[in-house]
C-alpha cells in the first residue's frame, strides 16, 4: 500500500475535481520542487523565482475569490497545502503565508484599491508579502505588541519590531499591525518605504527551506491610503491567524503521509537476519499504528474543512485540528526515522527533516499549549490566558 490514506480508502470522500486538484499540484512538486528540496534545506534557501511558478500552478490564494485568485473550496485549497506540505514545510508555509495572511488581510480587510494594486501581482506570484504580527517578547500574547502607528498630520508614523516573520527578506509588502490610540490597525507597508528594513534569521535548525526574518520599522511614514480601513481591532489579524491555521491543519497530515510513505518503503527493501525489516513485528506494529495516527488526523480535517465551507467553523475546533495533527505529524516523522535507523539522519531521506520542520510548525500560529487553552476555554467557559 503505497499511500496509507487507502486503509480507510479516504480518497473516495472526495470529488473527482478535488483528487484533479491534490494529482495537479502533487505533479508539480514532484517535479519542480521534490528534486531539489533536500539541497535547499541544506543550504538555508528558498529560490525567489519559484513564486511565479507557484502563481501559474494557482495556489497563491486559491481559496480567495476574484482579483486573479482561482475562488476553489477549503477543501481543494486543504488538499494544496497537504501535498505542499508533504514535499516540505517550508514550502506550504510560504504559500500560506502568501494567501492566508497576507492576501487574506488585503482581500478582508483592505480598500478597494489595496485589493487592486497588490492582489493580481500575489497571486500571479509577481510579488511577495509576508504578516508583521508577531514581536520578539510578544509571541502567543500580541495584544501587548510594542508596535506603534501615530497620526502625524494626515499621515501615520510607525515605529516597532517584528519577529520571526515568514517571508519577510523577501517581501515586497508587509501587512504589519500597529498599537494606536484607537487599537489594533493593519498597515500595508511596502518594501523600499524610507525606515522599512529586513534582516533575515540565520543558523536555523528548523523550516531551512524557508526565509524568516525580522521586520524593523523605524519612524516609517505611510499615508492613511495604506491603513487597512476595515481592521479595527486585534480581531482582524486572528481571524488572518485561523485562516493559516486551517492550512496547517491538512499540511501536517502531508508531513506525517510523507515520512510514513518512506519508513514504508524503506522497511520492504532494508534486509535484516534475511528478511525486509516489514516483516518484523514490531516494524509492523510501527507501521500500523502510524497509519491509523495519519488516518484519523486525515479525517478529523476533512471534517473541518466540511464545517468550514457551510460556514460555521469556530476558532476552538481550528485549535483541536492544529494541536491534534501537528501532534501526530511529528510523532509520526519521529517514528519514521527510527524505522530508517541511522540512514535516517541523511538529507536523502524525509522523516528527520519533516520532524525538524514541525517543530516550528508546533510553536508557530499558535503552540500546542494556546491551543489547549483555547479548548479549555470552550470546554468551561473560563479563559484561563487571561
Amino acid at each position: 500500500m503505497q499511500d496509507p490514506l487507502q486503509l480507510l480508502d479516504i480518497p473516495s470522500l472526495l470529488s473527482d475535481e478535488e483528487r484533479d486538484i491534490q494529482a495537479t499540484v502533487a505533479a508539480f512538486l514532484s517535479d519542480h520542487v521534490r528534486p531539489h528540496i533536500g539541497s535547499w534545506f541544506e543550504q538555508g534557501v528558498l529560490p525567489r523565482e519559484l513564486a511565479q511558478e507557484l502563481g501559474k500552478l494557482g495556489v497563491l490564494g486559491m481559496h480567495l475569490e476574484g482579483y486573479g485568485c482561482a475562488g476553489t473550496s477549503a477543501l481543494a485549497y486543504g488538499l494544496a497545502c497537504l501535498e505542499l506540505e508533504a514535499v516540505d514545510s517550508g514550502i506550504r508555509s510560504f504559500v500560506s503565508v502568501q494567501g492566508s495572511l497576507s492576501m487574506y488581510s488585503i482581500w478582508k480587510y483592505g480598500s478597494e484599491e489595496q485589493k487592486q494594486e497588490w492582489l493580481p501581482r500575489l497571486a500571479a506570484g509577481e510579488a511577495i508579502g509576508c504578516f508583521g504580527l508577531t514581536e520578539p517578547d510578544f509571541g502567543s500574547n500580541p495584544s501587548g505588541m510594542r508596535t506603534r502607528a501615530v497620526r502625524d498630520g494626515s499621515d501615520w508614523v510607525l515605529n516597532g519590531t517584528k519577529m520571526w516573520i515568514t517571508n519577510g527578506g523577501l517581501a515586497d509588502v508587509a501587512t504589519v499591525w500597529a498599537q494606536t490610540e484607537e487599537g489594533v490597525r493593519g498597515f500595508l507597508v511596502p518594501r523600499g518605504t524610507p525606515g522599512f528594513s529586513t534582516q533575515d534569521i540565520k543558523n536555523k535548525l528548523s523550516m531551512r527551506a524557508s526565509v524568516t526574518s525580522e521586520l524593523i520599522l523605524e519612524d516609517v511614514r505611510l499615508p492613511e491610503s495604506a491603513r487597512l480601513p476595515l481592521a479595527t481591532s486585534l480581531r482582524a489579524p486572528l481571524s488572518c491567524l485561523n485562516e493559516a491555521r486551517f492550512g496547517i491543519v491538512f499540511g501536517t497530515v502531508g508531513a506525517a503521509r510523507d515520512s510514513l510513505q518512506a519508513a514504508l518503503n524503506y522497511s520492504g527493501t532494508r534486509i535484516q537476519f534475511d528478511k525486509p525489516i516489514a516483516a518484523f513485528q514490531l516494524t509492523q506494529r510501527k507501521l500500523a499504528s502510524m497509519s491509523v495516527q495519519v488516518s484519523n488526523a486525515m479525517l478529523l480535517a476533512l471534517h473541518l474543512a466540511k464545517l468550514k465551507e457551510a460556514g460555521t467553523l469556530k476558532p476552538e475546533q481550528i485549535s483541536v485540528g492544529k494541536y491534534n495533527n501537528v501532534e501526530s505529524a511529528i510523532a509520526i516523522a519521529r517514528e519514521s526515522r527510527t524505522i530508517l535507523g541511522a540512514n535516517g539522519i541523511s538529507l536523502e531521506y524525509s522523516p528527520l527533516r519533516h520532524a525538524n520542520n514541525l517543530e516550528s510548525v508546533l510553536t508557530y500560529e499558535g503552540t500546542s499549549d494556546i491551543h489547549l487553552l483555547s479548548i479549555g476555554h470552550a470546554l468551561t467557559g473560563i479563559a484561563s490566558f487571561r
